[in-house]
């Protein structure tokens, strides 16, 4: 074996040598990569990524080609489980590691430390087949999309703890209607950006409720502006994913206005701004109040004008209620004939007791006769005062039930009198019941008008002949004259 070093002129020889050394395919092969590995130690290659696949043990094996040549290229599972992207077929990228050879089939080929989508016709291209395949699959379904919240209690916001954005958001949510707000720090782009998103997404919809931490009743998902490639972890599948299946309402303010990312396709909600988000979450507390306020104020009007009818409804009904002196005096009177004869079916049925007791105490013997008869005197002096007790109580029952009575037809009765002093008058016939209809007066029938100082009698005019003055009767007022 030759042990000096191989070069590319010793191992092709120099121009019109003729006595050239033997190498074995070995040598050559490790004096080949390290000349490769030594001229190429870190380079970027831009191409089409072709006929890609993850072996078992998790390499990934691919090709890059162009319109010209083709290179082999391997990512081993240590760099392929950290990728920003998962490669596919015909994604064009710039692969980022060193050239090598692979001696066990003679060739030469890329280890690739890392893989970017290779500008931004690419990115979007990529972005639009995610958009189209995960739209097939209903997770941008309108009817999938929950109400907000009108004022949620508690507000979990995913962002980053350090940037700007928390700032607005807490700052708006204290101008609007202060609510308590649970932060979850995540990291919103780079490395391992995605898998914090949806993890924190995930992590607000395990907490129950009753616990220590409260469950958030909205979740707002924000981030400022930036790059298509600064927000490539709103566009990953796992953090669309997350929001999907959010059992929280779902705000996404990624970026400006003009941003849009996979994630504002499945939230509930999306805000183009975070500052808008925080207006899209709560309601302005001074803009309730003067709501409130306006409502007790229609609320209290209403009501006024409930009980103003229903106190002229009352009024009317009144009227139309008999004299209560009438009724009182009827009662009053039937109470006192009760009383009396109470008092003497009493008298009596004492007398008849004593007549009793006395026929009894005749045969009684002389010594005890007396005896018997005064415990029987006392007995019945009991009796007699439990009686007397008895319908003196039941006396004042009924008078307390007469007056009571008494009091609600004066009270109707003052009302009748008040409403005879604001001018009304009540016609009556001559029996003395109250006329309520026109149609039931008669024509040249006599009637009474009752007024606030007394009754007037007059003369109904016929209904189907021209009204015309009658001649009232002797000592009887006309309808039609000036004064009565």
């Amino acid at each position: 074996m030759n042990d000096r070093p191989l070069t590319a002129a010793a191992a092709w020889g120099e121009p019109g040598s003729s006595n050239l050394p033997e190498y074995t395919v070995s040598e050559l092969s490790l004096a080949l990569k390290r000349s490769i590995e030594d001229e190429f130690g870190q380079v970027r290659v831009r191409g089409e990524i072709s006929g890609f696949k993850r072996h078992g043990s998790g390499h990934c094996y691919f090709a890059l080609k162009d319109s010209e040549a083709v290179l082999d290229a391997v990512c081993w599972r240590t760099t392929a489980i950290r990728l920003d992207l998962k490669p596919e077929d015909g994604m064009e990228v710039v692969c980022s590691g060193r050239l090598t050879t692979y001696p066990g089939r003679s060739k030469y080929q890329l280890v690739v430390d890392r893989i970017e989508l290779a500008g931004i016709g690419a990115l979007l291209r990529l972005l639009e087949e995610r958009r189209l395949r995960l739209a097939s699959e209903g997770l941008f379904a309108a009817e999938r999309k929950q109400k907000l919240p009108f004022l949620p209690a508690v507000i979990g916001i995913v962002t980053s703890p350090t940037g700007a954005v928390i700032r607005d958001i807490l700052h708006r949510l204290a101008d609007r209607f202060p609510r308590r707000v649970l932060v979850w720090p995540v990291a919103v782009q780079g490395e391992g950006a995605a898998a914090q998103i949806a993890a924190a997404i995930d992590g607000f919809n395990r907490i129950g409720t009753g616990g220590p931490l409260p469950r958030p009743d909205l979740i707002i998902v924000a981030r400022g502006g930036g790059s298509l490639e600064d927000l490539m972890a709103f566009n990953e599948e796992i953090v669309v994913r997350a929001a999907a299946a959010s059992a929280i309402p779902l705000i996404s303010a990624v970026g400006h206005e003009s941003d849009t990312t996979l994630i504002d396709h499945t939230s509930d909600r999306r805000a183009p701004t975070p500052t808008a988000a925080a207006e899209m979450a709560v309601p302005v507390r001074l803009d309730l109040v003067a709501d409130l306020s306006g409502k007790s104020a229609r609320l209290a009007g209403s009501l006024s004008r409930v009980f103003s009818d229903r106190r002229l409804r009352l009024g009317g009904l009144a009227r139309g209620l008999p004299d209560p002196q009438d009724l009182l005096g009827a009662a009053a009177q039937r109470l006192d004939d009760r009383s009396e004869r109470l008092r003497l079916a009493i008298l009596a049925r004492f007398a008849a007791a004593r007549q009793r007791l006395d026929l009894a105490a005749s045969g009684l013997r002389p010594t005890t006769l007396a005896t018997d008869v005064a415990r029987a005197r006392d007995r019945f002096g009991d009796v007699e005062r439990r009686l007397a007790a008895a319908m003196a109580r039941a006396l004042a029952a009924k008078r307390d039930a007469t007056d009571n009575f008494a009091g609600r037809l004066a009270t109707h009765s003052e009302r009748h009198e008040a409403m005879l002093h604001r001018g009304y008058v009540m016609v009556l016939d001559n029996t003395g019941h109250v006329v309520a209809e026109a149609a039931k007066v008669r024509p040249n029938a006599a009637l009474e008008l009752e007024f606030y100082d007394g009754k007037v009698g007059v003369i109904a005019g016929g209904s189907r002949r021209p009204v015309r003055r009658l001649k009232p009767l002797e000592g009887q007022a006309s309808l039609f004259d000036g004064d009565f």
